[in-house]
């Protein structure tokens, strides 16, 4: 078969030709071309186009690479006159990916260094390796469950649970209150999936504008709308094909667009704003809520057909008053964890402490805990934290607002309560760190300029 019946077989010949040591054969091993400086080098007499290639070169590994279809990049191979070259070996397709012949190219180089390369990269795949393995083994052991905290049977039935349901790509709705750790179960969810290794995309659907959340979670085509980027943009589900998506706050999703929502679950495929082309995506959705979405749904606020199809599966989460055997060990976590983010030697807590804890109902649950042990691990910042350190926290939850409430002749608005609280907690952190802006930034987590625009707003001069 000769691979140069076309009108491009002089150029293409030309061009080969100036490789150096060149040979082409067909799928078989026939050779179809071979250089000038290659019939030199192996002092060839007589023409050897149409020959096999082990006729000329007995030791060739072309008909290997042209049986395995595996090509060689790189391979030392010794001439017939001792000489030793680097050689290529690429397969040539047509335009169905059949094999149809082989170019082979080689050059003479300084193999001394080509043998410190190879081994150099023999030390790395092997290294490459050994860390795949160390991945593999982090992975296994931090599959996102040691991430949820607690030993009460309402956590070990729950942990049980996730790893039965993990797998499945069928959808799961994620309920509770406020505070109660949705998005940390949803990840353990992700990581104990099959998709772990794939993308994790979150959106809350309360944080969105109504009138944004559509393109955020569709995209949109190339001027669909007056302020669109001018290359369109890819939306939430498209950019977590093959991954898993959560969808926080569903309750809060408007209802006309429940109804696209509802097409991706029941088709698989989404539009983006502006387009008609439909995009076929493979995701796995979770939803969270602390809302009643089946209230919702007698009161006409929520699709009772997306109900179902996103309740596949409900793990209701407890909130923490009803898990009090968790506290001291959701405290012991957090004393450790900000321990480690500032640089804190915290030791542990007064036991006496513990008790008001678990007798205090934290409506705001896991969260509003974290932020009180995180507040008084700053204020004691090292030793063990007492009574007074938690001085903010009692204060500003109960007996600050009960003084409000009782001694004063007006009402407060709860704005009003907040921000003095607000006040306060800034003043304290800012005494603590002796007034650096930066290092009180970092504590109570907002930006440095977010914060002077605080310290403006209540008038603080430290």
């Amino acid at each position: 078969m000769n691979l140069f019946y076309n009108n491009n077989c002089e150029d293409l010949l030309r061009a080969i030709n100036s490789l150096y040591l060149t040979v082409i054969t067909d799928e078989k091993g026939n050779i179809v071309y071979i250089s000038d400086d290659y019939i030199n080098i192996l002092e060839i007499k007589e023409t050897v186009i149409g020959k096999h290639i082990e006729d000329v070169i007995p030791s060739t590994k072309i008909p290997d690479v042209l049986e395995s279809k595996i090509e060689t990049i790189g391979d030392i191979f010794t001439l017939k006159n001792g000489k030793d070259v680097i050689c290529n070996r690429i397969l040539i397709r047509d335009d169905k990916n059949k094999v149809i012949g082989l170019i082979s190219t080689a050059t003479f180089q300084d193999l001394s260094k080509i043998e410190v390369l190879n081994k150099k990269i023999e030390s790395l795949k092997e290294e490459n390796l050994k860390y795949k393995k160390e991945i593999k083994k982090l992975k296994e052991s931090n599959n996102g469950l040691d991430k949820i905290i607690g030993n009460s049977k309402a956590i070990i039935n729950l942990k049980k649970k996730i790893e039965k349901i993990a797998k499945s790509p069928i959808s799961i709705l994620i309920t509770g209150e406020t505070g109660t750790g949705k998005e940390i179960f949803a990840n353990a969810i992700h990581n104990l999936s099959d998709r772990s290794d794939k993308k994790f995309v979150k959106i809350n659907c309360a944080a969105i504008p109504k009138e944004l959340i559509e393109s955020e979670l569709f995209g949109y085509a190339p001027g669909s709308f007056s302020g669109a980027l001018k290359n369109g943009k890819i939306g939430k589900f498209e950019y977590a094909n093959k991954g898993t998506i959560l969808l926080d706050e569903i309750g809060e999703m408007p209802i006309g667009l429940q109804s696209k929502l509802l097409r991706v679950l029941e088709e698989r495929e989404i539009e983006r704003i502006g387009d008609n082309k439909t995009i076929s995506i493979d995701v796995r959705i979770l939803c969270s809520t602390n809302r009643n979405l089946k209230d919702m749904v007698k009161e006409g606020k929520f699709r009772e057909d997306l109900y179902y199809r996103i309740n596949v599966i409900e793990l209701t989460l407890p909130p923490l008053r009803k898990r009090p055997d968790d506290l001291k060990e959701l405290i012991d976590f957090f004393i450790e964890k900000y321990n480690n983010y500032y640089g804190l030697g915290i030791a542990g807590i007064d036991n006496r402490v513990v008790e008001e804890l678990e007798k205090y109902d934290w409506p705001g649950n896991v969260r509003e805990l974290e932020n009180a042990i995180k507040g008084a691990c700053v204020i004691r910042a090292s030793g063990i934290l007492e009574f007074e350190d938690f001085e903010s926290f009692e204060k500003d939850s109960v007996t600050e607002v009960d003084s409000i409430t009782s001694f004063s002749p007006d009402f407060y608005s709860l704005d009003d309560i907040k921000e003095e609280v607000e006040k306060k907690y800034i003043t304290k952190v800012l005494l603590k760190t002796n007034g650096n802006k930066s290092h009180a930034a970092k504590i109570l987590d907002i930006d440095r300029t977010y914060l002077y625009t605080k310290l403006k707003k209540y008038n603080i001069k430290i």
